[in-house]
């Protein structure tokens, strides 16, 4: 059939599956938008306060479907607004498909009006990307882009087209998408000999990562636990692939993760590290990381092996593979006098004091959870409060904890709020934001506002940049330069004035009855809730540091 550049987009997005796109218009994206009018009825358009939203927001998307997320715009500005959100996304190993529209192919490289070499700019943070200036190659830089993006460890990728390009007319064939390459699959002689260490370790780990997550290895993972009886600890990218509670789940690893769990793995003989990269959150000191451990690592993505860390063995596959296929090798076992050990370190772990008379973080998340139902999604921004959600939110499961690791990206929360809640229309999303974070791209509560999203954004307002104020204090004088940012902003005026509701609480029990009301609302609301600016994310170890160095007060 005969169609424009332009329409073929459109019909591609539908043929691999397409039904929600994010995005802003412009000049060299008329013909796209132009097209999209004609599909509305197949392709929902979400239309951003700006590019960077639009891209988070196809983010949280992809992180709460597993799907493909998908954001569009057009050239110059519009296409450079889109490298924060690219770069997130392939920090964490996120599907995402970008499709910018550049100037027409005659002006290419003549400095045109909103003319930038965005293939260029983004190729560092995209698995793939692509030129199109002849309309025989549209439909293969399309196809291959979703294939790319979802295949083995998964990322974004860009396509840019001219604008010549989206208006020309062609025939088009509907093929179908191509195949996802089928993940590698565990070698089973280098299997035994991890079965093997697994079986005669007096005290083996599981340091697990995103990868887990990715691969759905989740369950899989838990029957391995509990079959050869081994702990569990996470990156904040697995956070809800074991639930909190869960007598082998130790909790968070690294830098902020619990005294358990980093204790745990200090004294392990066995680390076995799974989908992880022992990023330097985690690995802060490479080169005494496990030193009483054989480290096996196992990872869908060989540049990752003996990147940070070296390691005794790996094993280049499928996360949930390896897992699935390692089970029927492993002893049934109790390790007690291990879990003796752990136990009291957990005895002796940092545990925060409560205090009703004012907002502690660990008591405020709890009264979040205890409030909302146990399917919730949580999407967070970057700082301290994103890793007292981390520590603290309790019933997170796969696919419901949405953050920002590897690059942390303030400003991602509301637009990956956005994006999840799209996603997952039937399930409360709750923003976990700070004032920092926030301020970055609240201009996005018009696009929850228009499009009737009941999120509910929690702000952690201490008038400072938690983190870097934490650090500050602590490692330099408390020389507080450019941290006490003392803003003035009324969150409750402010979100009013965007058609939001706005709340505000200063105690636990101001807090409680404002999210009951927040709860029962329709549309966006924001909840200002004042946290002292002297509030610690605790334990911390300090960079390059060992858990001897964790502080813990």
């Amino acid at each position: 059939m005969k169609m424009t550049g332009a329409e073929m987009v459109s019909e591609l997005l539908l043929e691999q599956g397409v039904d929600t796109v994010f995005g802003y218009p412009g000049g060299t994206a008329l013909n796209l938008y132009d097209a999209l009018y004609e599909y509305q009825g197949k392709i929902r358009h979400i239309l951003t306060a700006h590019e960077q939203g639009a891209a988070h927001a196809a983010d949280g998307y992809a992180r709460a479907t597993g799907k493909v997320g998908v954001v569009m715009a057009t050239s110059g500005p519009g296409a450079c607004n889109l490298v924060t959100g690219i770069a997130t996304a392939f920090m964490d190993s996120i599907p995402m498909v970008a499709i910018t529209a550049n100037v027409a192919d005659e002006l290419i490289g003549r400095d045109a009006f909103q003319e930038i070499y965005i293939t260029g700019v983004t190729l560092p943070i995209t698995k793939h990307n692509f030129f199109v200036n002849n309309i025989k190659d549209l439909p293969d830089a399309i196809r291959q882009a979703f294939r790319i993006a979802q295949s083995g460890r998964k990322g974004p990728v860009l396509v840019d087209i001219t604008k010549d390009v989206t208006g020309m007319m062609t025939s088009f064939e509907a093929t179908g998408p191509y195949p996802v390459k089928e993940l590698p699959k565990s070698d089973p002689d280098t299997l035994l000999e991890v079965a093997h260490l697994i079986n005669k370790a007096k005290q083996p780990i599981v340091y697990y990562g995103g990868g887990v997550a990715a691969s759905d290895g989740g369950p899989a993972l838990r029957e391995l636990l509990e079959k050869a009886d081994m702990p569990g600890a996470y990156t904040i990218m697995a956070a809800g692939v074991l639930g909190y509670e869960e007598k082998r789940n130790l909790g968070l690893i690294g830098m902020h993760g619990s005294v358990t769990s980093n204790k745990t793995l200090d004294q392990a003989d066995l680390i076995l590290a799974l989908g992880t990269r022992f990023s330097d959150r985690v690995a802060q000191n490479m080169k005494k990381f496990g030193s009483k451990a054989t480290i096996v690592q196992v990872d869908i993505d060989n540049s990752e092996i003996n990147k940070n860390v070296i390691v005794d063995k790996s094993l280049v596959c499928d996360v949930k593979d390896f897992i699935e296929k390692i089970i029927p090798l492993v002893d049934k076992q109790e390790r007690t006098d291990w879990f003796e050990k752990i136990k009291k370190w957990e005895d002796n772990s940092y545990k925060p004091v409560d205090d009703d008379t004012c907002l502690k973080p660990h008591q405020l998340i709890g009264k979040i959870c205890s409030m909302t139902e146990e399917d919730s999604v949580y999407v967070t921004d970057v700082g301290q409060h994103q890793i007292w959600a981390a520590q603290f939110i309790k019933h997170i499961k796969p696919k419901s904890f949405i953050t920002s690791g590897g690059l942390g990206t303030m400003g991602f929360g509301y637009g990956a709020s956005i994006g999840a809640k799209i996603a997952c229309p039937e399930k409360r999303v709750i923003h976990i934001t700070g004032d920092g974070s926030f301020h970055m791209n609240m201009n996005e509560a018009c696009t929850a506002v228009t499009n009737n999203l009941p999120i509910i954004s929690v702000i952690f307002n201490n008038k400072v940049l938690g983190m870097v104020y934490q650090w500050q204090g602590v490692f330099y004088n408390k020389r507080y330069s450019q941290t006490t940012v003392e803003r003035k902003t009324d969150y409750v005026k402010v979100a009013e004035g965007f058609g939001a509701k706005g709340y505000r609480a200063s105690n636990l029990a101001e807090f409680e009855k404002v999210f009951a009301k927040a709860l029962k609302d329709e549309g966006p609301v924001w909840i200002e809730c004042l946290i002292d600016k002297e509030e610690k994310v605790l334990p911390m170890i300090p960079n390059g540091g060992t858990v001897d160095d964790m502080i813990l007060g």
